[in-house]
């Protein structure tokens, strides 16, 4: 026997578990990661259905999302015969009653052990105290071992004072290993290559560093608007939405210290120092570190204000005080209504210390750039320079090229909620972010945001769909005698 589980999906009838949670969970299972009666899923929402109306909407969501077709794997039935749907309020302690019940016959019938819940919450932030205070109330986080474990997603708070409550109130009926606070970035094969790529190949970690490293660059961009979410992201925007969150845990895996083992707590200590040592930006300053910027058309999207002032594009440049990395810029950039869907990391090294080459050919030579590739065409890129083939002495820049897709038998790289499920079903915290790093990462951004909320802001600058942001951004990296790559 495996270690049976009863996945409790709170939010159960949203896009998030049709989309993503119930694809993934049936992609492990085809791939026999998670065998069917390993696992029982339990959808708790307000929306009037039963059993068998759930069951079709998550079959069109596998159909529609999932990396493996119901074609290839015909394992859906062995996963619907196990899926149950309880209607029920989130504020009704009564609903919980009802849920710890349902729970109880559902381990007697499938011989799932006493207590092996997950409970993941798919719902609106504002509901996560609600459900948290009445999972405790109804006696469903009595402690059996690492059981019950518990899942958010983001954002977690809304600024420092909001994440140090909800982690208050977790920790009144859970420890926190118990907690999982995912970051889907995490859980992306080529986010964790990052570890990898730096700690698995002898050549680069020597140059990681001041000495040879000219700046550092990170991209996350949105070819999408906001959609539907403009009750969440007026509020948000994209500090909150992206720089808080994924951008900040990009960068402490970019430039941590090596880790003592491969632990999860060896892991999430090292990436605690890089957010302890990240210089603060105090609201007075954001003039000179940021920038900030909004798509053209943002104020007629539905749900929005038409004279908003919300932020959908952000730079920023932030330094690292410690011995590895002082002195050297990280910029920072995100965006909706980009160009394209890209994440992507840029490490320009510094300029050749004396170029012995005919001052005629100088200018052919080009810095040294190393591309990390997160999304799309995942893989990695090295710029350097070689002579042209002639009887001249000329000098290119050309790409070193590594894609997933070209050396591995993935067409498809598992969606990164395949691999978070797995590990939160299998006790394994690593990818998932600790409470002193949500609380570091809001301690560095509140500030930001109150200087943008405040008279000494950066104006704000607009921007046309499908552009890669403001004229203000090149203007900014300009300033410092650089460029984006």
């Amino acid at each position: 026997m495996g270690e049976r589980v009863i996945f409790v999906i709170f939010g159960a009838s949203g896009d998030l578990t049709k989309r993503k949670l119930v694809p993934a969970i049936f992609s492990l299972t085809c791939e026999g990661f998670l065998p069917p009666e390993d696992i029982a899923i339990v959808g708790f929402a307000r929306t009037d259905l039963d059993n068998d109306s759930f069951r079709r909407e998550l079959f069109k969501g596998v159909e529609n999302y999932s990396r493996i077709s119901t074609a290839q794997c015909r394992l859906w039935p062995n996963i619907s015969e196990r899926i149950v749907y309880h209607r029920g309020d989130y504020g009704d302690i009564k609903a919980y009653e009802e849920l710890k019940n349902l729970l109880n016959s559902i381990e007697e019938k499938l011989d799932i052990p006493g207590g092996r819940y997950i409970f993941y919450l798919a719902t609106p932030p504002d509901l996560y105290s609600t459900v948290i205070e009445h999972l405790g109330s109804s006696g469903l986080t009595r402690k059996m071992g690492s059981f019950p474990r518990i899942v958010i997603e983001k954002p977690f708070g809304y600024n420092l004072k909001s994440a140090i409550e909800l982690n208050n109130i977790l920790h009144k009926y859970f420890r926190e290993e118990q907690i999982y606070r995912i970051d889907h970035y995490l859980g992306k094969d080529t986010v964790q290559d990052l570890l990898v790529f730096r700690f698995g190949n002898a050549i680069f970690e020597p140059v990681w560093n001041r000495n040879y490293v000219d700046n550092i660059q990170m991209t996350v961009a949105e070819s999408e608007g906001i959609g539907t979410r403009a009750g969440y992201y007026e509020k948000a925007g994209v500090l909150k939405d992206m720089f808080q969150n994924h951008l900040l845990q990009l960068l402490t895996l970019v430039t941590m210290e090596p880790p003592i083992d491969f632990s999860e707590k060896s892991i999430r200590d090292e990436k605690v120092k890089i957010l302890r040592a990240i210089r603060s930006i105090e609201p007075s300053q954001s003039y000179n570190y940021t920038v900030r910027g909004q798509y053209a058309g943002y104020r007629e999207e539905r749900g929005v204000s038409p004279h908003s002032n919300t932020a959908t594009f952000g730079v920023l440049k932030l330094y690292i005080d410690n011995w590895r990395w002082q002195g050297v810029p990280f910029y920072l950039r995100s965006g909706k209504r980009m160009k394209e869907k890209m994440t992507y990391i840029a490490v320009r090294f510094k300029d050749v210390p004396h170029i012995m080459f005919p001052y005629k050919f100088r200018d052919q030579i080009s810095s040294n750039i190393l591309y990390l590739w997160i999304q799309p065409n995942e893989g990695i890129r090295l710029q350097f320079n070689v002579k042209r083939p002639g009887m001249e002495m000329n000098i290119s820049p050309v790409i070193m090229d590594f894609t997933y897709s070209d050396v591995f038998e993935y067409k498809v790289l598992p969606d990164a909620y395949e691999r978070l499920i797995l590990d939160i079903i299998n006790g394994d915290p690593t990818l998932f972010t600790r409470n002193d790093e949500i609380e570091l990462a809001w301690r560095f951004i509140d500030p930001i945001v109150e200087g943008w909320e405040g008279k000494e802001s950066p104006p704000l600058a607009f921007y046309e769909g499908g552009s890669l942001g403001p004229k203000e951004s090149d203007d900014f990296i300009l300033r410092d005698g650089r460029n984006w790559l």
